[in-house]
This record gives C-alpha cells, sequence and structure tokens, in this order.
C-alpha cells in the first residue's frame, strides 16, 4: 500500500508544525483566560499528554509492528468492535481535517483577504494538500523537512525583533491562585499535544525505526518549548490583555516598529500559518486517506485521495456555521474529543494488548511444561 520510508528526523519535521501551526496563534489566549499570568506554565502540563501519547503509539506499534492501526485494533478487542472503533477514528480525522482547513481560511480571509471567497482559499489549499498525499510519505516527508526551517525562521526573527516592547513585569505574580489555574490551561492545549498519536501512521515507514521514540519525545520537548516561548512572549507584550485577543500572536506582531521603516510585519506571521497549515493538512489528510484504505482493505490508498478530499471540503462547509462556532469547537470539544480518541482509547488498547500478550505467554509456558 505504502512502499515509502522516511527518516526519524522527517516523521519529527512532520510533527512538529502539524502541532504548533494552529496552537501558536489561538492558544495563548485561550490559555490566558485560565491561567492568567502563569499561561508559560500550561505548554508545560499539556506536554505530559504529549509524551505520554508517544509512548502508547510506540508501543502498540512495538507489539504489531507489522500491523496498522485498524488491524491490531480488530486482534485487540474483536473484529466487529475493531472495525467501529476503526471508523470512529476515520470520522474524527476527516471531520478535523476539515476544521483545520476552515480554520485556516477564516484566518486568511478575516486578517489578510477579506474579498477573497473563502471557499478559493480552501479548494487551492487541499487541491495542494491532495497532490503531496498522492505522492506518498517521502514526498510528504521531503516537504516538511523543506518547509520547517521556513515555519521556524520568522519566529525567531520576531521573538528579536520584539524585545524592546518587552515588559518583564507582566509575569508577576507568579502563581499568585496555586498550580490549578495553569493545570486547567493545559487542558485544551493538551488536545492539541494528542495529536501525536498520528506518528502511529508514520511508525511503519520509518527506515531508522529504533529512533523512533526518541525522535517522537524530542518533538513533543519542541513544540513544549515553543509553545513556552509564544506565551511569554504574548505576556510580555500585551499582559493582562492577551484573554481578550483571538491572535495574540498576529496583535504582538504589529507592536514592532524600527526607525519608523520596519513595520508591519503581519505578513510573517502569515508566513508561518500558511506553511504550518500546510504540512498540518497534509498530515491529516495523508492519516485520513491512507487510514481508510486500510479499513476497507484496498491495496492502494491512492484511488481514496480525491474522494477523502471531498468529504473533507464538504466537513469544512458542514461542521460548523460560523467563526465564533469554530473558535467554541476549539475550546470547548476538540480537546477533550482529542484527548479522549487519540490518548484514553489508546491507552486501553495497549493495556489490553500487554495483558493478552502475558496471557499467552503463561499458556504456551504451561503448555511446554
Amino acid at each position: 500500500m505504502e512502499k515509502g520510508k522516511i527518516s526519524s528526523l522527517q516523521m519529527a519535521f512532520m510533527m512538529y508544525p502539524t502541532i504548533v501551526a494552529t496552537a501558536i496563534l489561538g492558544v495563548p489566549s485561550i490559555t490566558a483566560k485560565y491561567a492568567k499570568t502563569d499561561l508559560w506554565l500550561s505548554p508545560i502540563f499539556a506536554a505530559l499528554i504529549g509524551f505520554l501519547t508517544v509512548y502508547i503509539a510506540y508501543k502498540l506499534h512495538q507489539i504489531y509492528p507489522k500491523q496498522t492501526v485498524f488491524q491490531f485494533t480488530e486482534k485487540i478487542i474483536g473484529r466487529i468492535p475493531g472495525k467501529i472503533f476503526g471508523f470512529l477514528l476515520l470520522f474524527f480525522y476527516i471531520q478535523n481535517t476539515g476544521l483545520i482547513l476552515r480554520a485556516y481560511a477564516e484566518f486568511v480571509v478575516g486578517s489578510f483577504l477579506v474579498r477573497t471567497p473563502i471557499s478559493v482559499i480552501m479548494l487551492s489549499m487541499i487541491l495542494l494538500c491532495a497532490f503531496i498525499v498522492r505522492g506518498g510519505v517521502e514526498v510528504l516527508g521531503r516537504s516538511a523537512e523543506l518547509f520547517v526551517p521556513v515555519f521556524i525562521f520568522p519566529i525567531c526573527i520576531l521573538i528579536i525583533l520584539l524585545i524592546p516592547d518587552f515588559d518583564f513585569k507582566n509575569i508577576f505574580p507568579v502563581l499568585e491562585n496555586g498550580l490549578m489555574p495553569p493545570i486547567k490551561g493545559a487542558i485544551i492545549p493538551g488536545g492539541w499535544f494528542s495529536e501525536f498519536f498520528l506518528i502511529i501512521f508514520l511508525l511503519p515507514f520509518l527506515a531508522d525505526m529504533k529512533k523512533g521514540m526518541k525522535s517522537g519525545m524530542m518533538t513533543v520537548f519542541a513544540v513544549m518549548m515553543t509553545l513556552i516561548v509564544v506565551n511569554f512572549l504574548v505576556l510580555f507584550v500585551l499582559g493582562s490583555t492577551t484573554p481578550s485577543k483571538n491572535y495574540p500572536l498576529m496583535n504582538v506582531s504589529r507592536y514592532i516598529s524600527l526607525a519608523n521603516f520596519f513595520e508591519h510585519v503581519e505578513s510573517a506571521v502569515m508566513a508561518v500559518w500558511i506553511v504550518g497549515a500546510f504540512v498540518k493538512i497534509s498530515v491529516f489528510y495523508y492519516a485520513s486517506a491512507l487510514g481508510t484504505a486500510q479499513w476497507l482493505n484496498l491495496s492502494d490508498y491512492r484511488p481514496v485521495v480525491w474522494p477523502i478530499g471531498i468529504l473533507i471540503v464538504i466537513f469544512s462547509f458542514w461542521s460548523l456555521p460560523n467563526t465564533m462556532d469554530v473558535n467554541r469547537n476549539d475550546t470547548s470539544v476538540f480537546p477533550l474529543q482529542g484527548i479522549l480518541m487519540q490518548t484514553i482509547i489508546p491507552l486501553l488498547l495497549l493495556v489490553i494488548a500487554v495483558v493478552r500478550k502475558r496471557n499467552r505467554k503463561g499458556t504456551e509456558t504451561s503448555r511446554m511444561d
């Protein structure tokens, strides 16, 4: 079905923007509503979900190295329950790919291309991603390897240019109300960290399988540090007004002014968003197409790429009617849904798989005796 191979570094490059791209724009303000001045602590607690998710995915792959998540689920909990969970997982990924596409288009139209129909933005992105997905995991890995430096560079430039506007007093008081506010603020970004379960679709194609766990864990750490830095950046510039901003990183970028000449660098945030969204949508799209083919027991996933693309666009239009509902979904529905489907249920599957493996070994030992 997929004969391509990627390195563990390419997997890391695929997963890093997949998590960070959408998180750096809206999550700082969402986190600040709960954690206030301690919003920089929330990514540390949220990252624990990421570390756990990577561990679960890697261990499941170790137990069933040559099988997909849809195949080994049927072995763990039975054929019919496995098919039901596989369908729910596919629905989750296809729907959320549509919502990511919608959020991308809403941001682009709302902030820059105001008179451009949102359908044009969405269709052009999904068309580009479809060609990448049809190219296979190697093409996706190389694309991510090419675009990640373009993704990181504008963020570094933003940090350097905003240093004169920093007010370090905004960090105080630290832990005024204890640890609970930053822990509550970690629940929503925890939904983003649960997306690391996507490596279950990439691990079978690693050329250096032994580095899979290390690569995944290092990516979680890199994402955590990026979110901490972005939260500090927003906090030091916007202070107590952070919770009231929809896209605080965009607001922060408007503070940059060097000699009344170098201004209006919102385009840097736009570049980060477009590149990151492209990689993120492509990875979700690939998982949806590959998963659909595996669930249907097809020999190749490429014939379903275009139909899945149409479904993604349909979900992007029909799932949520307006921007307010998109934002409400990001804060109320997706985090809990994501943690349930990508961390809690896989953890239960891993526990059942380990117990069954031990029972099988115990039975074989008793037969030998």
